[in-house]
């Protein structure tokens, strides 16, 4: 019997192309896995009877023999960061706790009009600062993967995306919206076992998503394969003239590009293995990047060995931008035009300004708090020269050293992640949060595109770690290419209904 939540994209559009089944039935074994898997806790806002709304049109454009639209009958799951008209949007904060937009992000309305089904909005950390989903005010997701080393402990599904992650990966929802500010798409799919594509920066419009760190925010998607992330994709990409950061280009049909390409063949294509990435990460880990490396070879991939040396210096450029940018961007959350007001103990506000820090000190959670006085800081007149101009500056070189490492190679690779997912209650600082990026924030920073694909397991564990693949500014094709033949060669298994049989 065929378990319709195990299906892939492509599956489910020839499937409902060929009536084998319909799209509200396909929808309600969604809907009856997200009952069932509740203790994930993915979900803020279920729209069952949307989706049902939804699947009920794609049917109905069935039965009158239309021509289906990308994503027709494709159930997914929205990141609540992107506003959705009539829909509570919260970025997993208290302060925003009671918004419900008048208006559709771009991203979400493109998604409209290609058909997809909307199941339901999900958690993040709160405005998208962390990675693992531990912030969130609605609590704490879950990752469906246990730890065959400690089967008594609850693991993370990764951040900022690890509601969108979750979801995918237990079923919950086929495909699902992200954001990527410094690795959010990234390290969660690495934690989960899917894939998840970061763009570059501008080929999808950011307008109608809620904003972390302006320069670095990227909208990107997950899937549970490469063609289906292709798919998401090509239904998100495209010049958006309100937003000023996006890019007018032609869109690639990656998708049509990834089904017609039959060579399995990897000749030709130069890999970059920059040396930096590979220093203090685990024999087990080096042992899973070592095989994919080998069998990409045995495909005809050359691999030169690369060098980014201001890599070491990413992360804290990352912690000094990302919160000077959070800390203008969170301005506006302050009690007065919308969100959350603090009540004050149901008494009068001293001034205008008592009401302001009662609101945002009892609105927003300590990790917002923690990078928000960071970003205020590094902006301040006696900071602004001695931090945040010098981050610039070397945010400008790490940018160069892909340029020029992008003249040598067609794609870089490199872990995702320095393990797999850790516990819930691991006792971790923020600075070892903060760790968990180290590979990701370089290529935000140089605004260059990069996938996570599943690259193996832990063969102690049984958790999946995630290789990463980098490509030059605007040439997802290289990397979506090629992480579609290593995905073939490794045949991971990440069929939903494995994780809980």
């Amino acid at each position: 019997m065929t378990i319709l939540t195990d299906l892939t994209m492509l599956e489910v559009k020839k499937s409902l192309e060929n009536k084998d089944f319909s799209a509200v039935e396909l929808t309600n074994a969604y809907i009856d896995n997200i009952k069932k898997h509740k203790d994930l806790n993915c979900f803020i806002t279920e729209t069952f009877d949307r989706a049902i709304d939804d699947a009920k049109a794609t049917d109905d454009r069935i039965s009158k023999g239309e021509s289906l639209k990308l994503l027709d009958g494709i159930p997914i799951a929205m990141k609540d960061l992107f506003c959705t008209k009539g829909i509570l949007t919260t970025a997993s904060s208290k302060i925003l706790g009671n918004f419900i937009p008048t208006y559709e992000s771009t991203v979400s309305q493109k998604l409209i009009d290609v058909g997809s089904v909307l199941l339901g909005k999900v958690a993040l950390d709160e405005f998208a600062m962390g990675g693992s989903t531990k912030t969130s005010y609605y609590g704490i997701v879950k990752n469906p993967y246990k730890d065959k080393t400690r089967p008594d402990k609850i693991l993370v599904p990764g951040g900022s995306s690890g509601g969108s992650s979750s979801a995918v990966a237990a079923g919950l929802a086929l495909g699902a919206t992200a954001t990527d500010t410094g690795g959010s798409v990234r390290q969660p799919s690495a934690f989960t076992g899917i894939v998840g594509i970061k763009p570059t920066y501008g080929r999808v419009s950011r307008w109608g998503c809620v904003a972390f760190a302006s320069s670095l925010d990227t909208c990107s998607v997950m899937g549970r394969n490469v063609i289906d992330a292709a798919l998401m994709l090509q239904a998100v990409s495209g010049y958006d003239e309100k937003d000023s950061t996006s890019f007018k280009s032609d869109v690639p049909n990656w998708f049509d590009d990834l089904q017609k390409n039959s060579d399995q063949s990897l000749k030709g294509i130069k890999i970059g293995l920059p040396k930096e990435y590979f220093e203090n990460i685990s024999e087990e880990l080096m042992n899973v990047i070592q095989a994919r490396i080998n069998d990409m070879k045995n495909l005809g991939a050359e691999f030169i060995d690369i060098s980014l040396p201001s890599t070491k210096y990413a992360l804290p450029v990352y912690y000094i931008i990302a919160p000077a940018e959070a800390s203008a961007n969170l301005a506006r959350y302050d009690g007065v035009r919308f969100g959350f007001r603090s009540l004050n103990d149901n008494k009068e506000f001293e001034s205008l300004n008592d009401m302001y820090i009662k609101t945002r000190t009892e609105g927003f959670g300590e990790e917002v708090k923690r990078r928000l006085m960071i970003g205020t800081a590094v902006l301040s007149s006696g900071m602004y020269d001695h931090y945040f101009l010098k981050a610039a500056k070397v945010r400008r070189i790490i940018s160069n050293e892909f340029a020029d490492a992008f003249s040598k190679v067609d794609v870089i690779m490199t872990p995702t992640a320095t393990g797999g997912a850790f516990a819930v209650d691991d006792v971790m600082s923020p600075i070892d949060m903060y760790m968990n990026d180290v590979f990701t924030v370089a290529s935000n920073l140089a605004g260059v595109p990069a996938i996570s694909i599943p690259a193996g397991n832990d063969s102690k564990t049984g958790l999946p770690f995630g290789m990463q693949l980098i490509g030059k500014m605007f040439d997802e094709s290289s990397i979506l290419r090629t992480a579609n033949i290593v995905e073939k060669t490794v045949a991971f298994d990440n069929r939903p209904s494995k994780l809980f049989c």
